[in-house]
């Protein structure tokens, strides 16, 4: 197939642009700045910690699980909305109610405080669920739209456009952090608001430049709400006789754990461990983010000449050493550096594996189930991993949690070797 006009790119690199405002400027940055200075032991009304359904909780170790909850809830809705969707022959209008539902929970954050903990964790929640119920459906058209060579640089203009729109929406944010110093929650909360607007609106060029599908693709489809699952179970049947394939996602789920994990928690160790102000934690964001934009094109250019799978091997290497270092960091600089180092592979990772996966899929029209598998594998990590920084966290410390995802790195980088050597002995 050939690449679609660079209007159809634009516009659905433009969705990354639109809603990664959620993922990395509300999830990494000023949610957790917020519900740390609502929730955290210096607020009287938490200083055991939080309670929620008769337990009690460390108040970032409740955060965890209620992301983790989000994540399960997708990870089952996925099969079935691919194949709602594949019947409906038109993915862009599920996109959309994700899409919607996700703004409109980032804004609802604005009536988040003390006395609505639990209003601010569920709007958190169901953002979350808009974020990647929507993003099945996006990943979904990349092999739809750009040729197998052009499905890296394709990718990672994606994430580029995403780590850009951020990097605006976080300065603007962390303007009104300095400019209004009369009352600290309010730029946070007018925040949450525009993050919302933010998405909905630049989501609207992305909604009119994508294709719909031809009625001969709609036609055949029965009982959808099952038919998801035995999709799933299809692709599996396929991707069992595929080794290649087989051991790539092998290798992404547990690496996965990792990646988003970290990605997840990063602030949330400035913030518990070294104390950052929200000025501070506001300049690491941008400083992950500036620096994942070179990520996602130097990383792009690296798989051109050494392979897909070589360099994720690299990557993985890298968050190795992140999570070793994490555990010994002491100081704002050293975590400045390490912000920086993560921003690096967090960008490459993210692209590379999206794009090697469009790469290593058979050839098939039925693009939606193949990504609602890969969706289904990346959201059981992130609920593993989650679960698991949680519980370590609730029974000893962050850092010890941030040691654990070491073993699924290694897990991870052991499989990526594995597949590499399938991939030479296949060629």
């Amino acid at each position: 197939m050939q690449t679609s006009s660079k209007k159809v790119i634009n516009g659905w690199a433009m969705y990354d642009w639109a809603n990664s405002v959620y993922n990395l400027v509300i999830t990494t940055t000023f949610f957790p700045a917020y519900y740390a200075a609502v929730t955290g032991p210096e607020n009287a009304m938490f200083k055991d910690g939080v309670t929620f359904m008769g337990r009690t909780f460390k108040n970032t170790e409740l955060k965890d699980y209620v992301l983790a909850t989000g994540f399960l809830v997708i990870a089952a809705l996925s099969p079935i909305l691919s194949s709602i969707a594949d019947y409906k022959g038109n993915k862009k209008n599920f996109m959309r109610f994700f899409c919607y539902m996700g703004a409109t929970s980032c804004s609802l954050m604005y009536f988040f405080d003390g006395n609505h903990v639990t209003l601010g964790l569920m709007c958190f929640m169901f953002a979350g669920i808009g974020f990647y119920g929507s993003q099945v459906f996006y990943n979904s058209y990349l092999p739809e739209i750009a040729s197998e060579n052009d499905m890296d640089r394709v990718s990672a203009k994606g994430f580029s456009f995403g780590y850009i729109g951020s990097v605006l929406m976080q300065m603007i944010g962390f303007a009104m952090v300095m400019l209004m110093t009369s009352d600290k929650a309010m730029p946070l909360k007018l925040t949450f608001l525009l993050v919302g607007i933010w998405w909905v609106s630049f989501a609207q060029i992305t909604f009119k430049a994508l294709p719909i599908s031809s009625k001969k693709e709609r036609a055949g489809k029965t009982h959808v709400l099952a038919n998801g699952f035995k999709e799933l179970k299809l692709v599996w049947d396929q991707v069992k006789h595929m080794p290649v394939l087989k051991r790539y996602l092998t290798a992404f789920f547990f690496y996965s754990m990792g990646v988003q994990t970290v990605m997840l928690i990063a602030i949330d160790f400035g913030i518990k461990e070294l104390k950052l102000a929200n000025d501070k934690l506001i300049i690491t964001a941008v400083i992950i983010q500036l620096v994942a934009i070179a990520g996602a094109l130097g990383m792009s250019k690296l798989s051109a000449t050494f392979g897909n799978i070589k360099v994720l091997i690299f990557t993985v290497l890298l968050w190795i050493c992140v999570c070793i270092t994490g555990y010994f960091m002491q100081t704002e600089m050293q975590f400045y550096i390490l912000a920086s180092v993560v921003g690096l592979v967090m960008g490459g990772t993210q692209s590379l594996s999206r794009s090697t996966y469009s790469k290593l899929m058979p050839e098939t029209k039925d693009t939606a189930s193949f990504f609602s598998f890969y969706d289904v594998t990346e959201k059981m990590a992130i609920v593993i991993g989650l679960f698991t920084f949680g519980f370590i966290e609730g029974v000893s410390t962050i850092r010890q949690s941030i040691l654990s995802l070491v073993v699924f790195f290694a897990l991870g980088f052991f499989a990526l070797w594995l597949t590499a050597v399938k991939q030479k002995s296949a060629k």
